[in-house]
């Protein structure tokens, strides 16, 4: 509670002791006693009017303001009008005085609109941890010292230094040191991640032990964490169609509603069927419980929460009509390398000949590749862990598209595919296995074969089966990789369809067509993290980029931001998403039942307005209590 809601609450406190006084002095008879009667009657009004004005006066300010700017139908104008009309009540004798409701009414409305604003301040300070992930400082290096600076200071190439227990400021390579980097605040997960040197290290992690010194790839304004403030503080501009709604009914619903209650206060007695106090009375009641506040309030606070909720597990939905969209997605659309796998080759299997070392195998295809940078060429070395002697290679020829030919020492070792071995004249044996097959001829003589695969992500088989219990119909893969390949992976996983060998713009046409396939409010989300991917990003309902170490034209075309890049996360992103919409469904049913009820009673039976007030003020705080769930994300996984 910060110190203007202490205030607040101390001023209604205070109120609240007062009223009691003087609720007891009256039901004990101690001021008629004192001012005799009638003027008792002038006491409790002039001591009901203490309180009252403490605990609002803020209430009638704002509806003063409010008026003079033309605004005058809102919840302030409703409880002014309300209460100050209990209070007039004084004017009718045969009504009986209500200035003890008028002040009541006042005191729970105050009690209430506390509850809501503390509400909404834990709601906002969920998202604003996320805040605490900008950087104070970059540490650089200047005549031999480290100076601070500025991290909009530091430009593309400089060296930054990360002591332990700071920030990373700005993007980067790990130059020199070796640590541990805690993700948390990013990504939600509590493991620290490893770096060394060559490393590709993110801003806003924090450094928990060895010393870094990082080169810088981006300039601040275009690093992770200013990307991951900007869509933090923009959230708010995209709302949803619900909350919208919520937003056009009150602008309606309270001048509408006003005019009844002046219709039931005049019609009525006009017509003979009561008296003016009784009407009047009934009135007045109508007013205080028309407030929309429980509505009003406790919507756009489901999707706050909500979006709270999965910045915390480590998912940035930039607004609530994303949030809203996503609760709808039947239809989820992968991109396969670097989303459902891990967009590097690796080294799955060594078949060697019969009496032929697979170690052997490997070590001479590393040799044989040691002057490429091809993808294939680093995998291989990865695979082989040791130092690589380049002295002992010599009359290396390269083949694009089919391998490489090298002398390592006395022997000439090749590399590559079966064209290769029909060109060198060597056999060779056929692999089962689904990825690129690297067959090795030693001197002459086929020695086995190496199969390279982009390996699936550990989570990606149970990010399917996830989405599928979640209630979504279809996963489907997009890849331009080759069909068998993409078959494999598919089938590994678990997934519905795929379509494989596309260009960019096929996987935009492919996209359009499930879309025209959906059915009425079905929505279609795809996942990718490449640049790419950004087209189908932005053509799908919900665009879902993975990893904050993702293109920015991804991340820019993106509706939800994965701060890591797990495909589990997606189906926890659904069920936040879900989980908020249930909520915002159950406080619209119940805010507005409730409501029809006690303007039900309040216009025909003439319902105490001690109890209208308790039934408003209870439906509020009771909608309020449920829209804070979202901000958990209980029952997410």
């Amino acid at each position: 509670m910060n110190a203007k809601q202490r205030r607040w609450r101390n001023r209604i406190i205070l109120s609240l002791v007062i009223f009691g006084a003087v609720l007891a002095a009256e039901a004990s008879g101690a001021l008629r006693a004192l001012a005799g009667k009638p003027g008792d009657v002038s006491l409790a009004f002039a001591l009901y009017l203490v309180p009252y004005l403490i605990a609002g006066h803020d209430v009638l300010s704002k509806a003063v303001r409010n008026i003079a700017r033309g605004e005058a139908f809102d919840e302030s104008f409703l409880m002014t009008l309300a209460t100050l009309g209990a209070f007039s009540m004084v004017l009718f004798p045969d009504s009986g005085p209500h200035m003890a409701e008028g002040a009541a009414v006042m005191l729970f409305y105050q009690v209430g609109e506390l509850f809501q604003s503390y509400a909404v301040g834990k709601s906002r300070r969920s998202i604003a941890r996320l805040m605490d992930i900008a950087p104070d400082h970059a540490n650089v290096e200047r005549d031999g010292e480290l100076v601070q600076v500025e991290p909009g200071e530091v430009a593309v190439g400089d060296e930054i230094v990360v002591k332990p227990g700071e920030r990373v400021p700005i993007d980067g390579i790990v130059k020199e040191g070796v640590s541990q980097l805690d993700t948390a605040a990013l990504t939600g997960e509590s493991v620290p991640r490893h770096v060394e040197p060559a490393a590709e290290v993110i801003s806003g992690c924090v450094n928990m032990c060895g010393t870094l010194r990082i080169t810088t790839t981006k300039p601040f304004a275009e690093s992770t964490v200013s990307r991951i403030l900007d869509l933090v503080e923009n959230a708010s501009e995209k709302k949803a169609r619900t909350e919208n709604f919520i937003t056009r009914f009150a602008r309606w619903y309270t001048p509408i509603v006003t005019l009844a209650a002046v219709c039931l206060a005049v019609i009525p007695p006009i017509a003979g069927a009561g008296s003016w106090s009784e009407w009047i009375l009934r009135g007045l009641t109508f007013l205080v419980v028309s407030c929309p506040c429980a509505l009003v309030i406790s919507v756009p606070l489901s999707f706050f929460g909500g979006i709270g909720g999965a910045s915390r597990r480590g998912i940035l939905i930039k607004g609530s009509s994303y949030l809203e969209l996503l609760s709808r997605v039947t239809t989820v659309v992968f991109d396969k390398t670097g989303t459902l796998t891990e967009g590097t080759f690796n080294v799955v299997a060594i078949h060697p000949e019969k009496g032929v070392e697979a170690d052997y195998i490997l070590s001479c295809a590393a040799y044989a590749e040691a002057l490429s940078d091809h993808p294939i060429a680093v995998s291989l070395k990865r695979a082989f862990c040791g130092p690589i002697d380049k002295r002992r290679i010599r009359e290396v020829t390269e083949q694009a598209g089919h391998g490489v030919s090298a002398r390592v020492d006395e022997h000439v070792v090749v590399v590559g595919n079966e064209s290769l071995m029909k060109c060198h004249g060597g056999s060779w044996t056929a692999c089962e296995l689904t990825g690129t097959i690297l067959h090795v001829c030693i001197d002459g003589s086929y020695a086995g074969h190496i199969v390279i695969a982009d390996v699936a992500k550990a989570d990606a088989e149970q990010a399917i089966r996830d989405l599928h219990e979640a209630g979504v119909r279809r996963c489907v893969m997009l890849t331009g990789d080759r069909a068998d390949v993409a078959a494999a992976v598919a089938q590994r996983l678990g997934i519905d369809e795929v379509r494989a060998q596309l260009l960019p713009a096929d996987k935009v046409q492919e996209v359009e067509r499930l879309l025209d396939q959906q059915a009425r409010g079905e929505r279609l989300a795809f996942a990718g993290d490449g640049i790419n991917d950004a087209p189908v990003l932005t053509r799908a309902d919900v665009g879902i980029a993975m990893g904050a170490m993702g293109s920015d034209a991804a991340i820019e075309a993106a509706d939800v931001v994965l701060m890591d890049d797990r495909p589990t996360k997606i189906a926890v992103a659904i069920a936040i998403a879900r989980k908020t919409m249930r909520i915002v469904a159950q406080n619209i049913v119940f805010a507005l039942g409730v409501k029809i009820v006690i303007l039900g009673l309040a216009a025909t039976s003439g319902v105490p307005m001690w109890l209208a007030v308790f039934g408003d003020v209870g439906v509020a705080v009771l909608a309020i209590l449920n829209a804070m769930r979202a901000m958990g994300g209980a029952g997410c996984r």
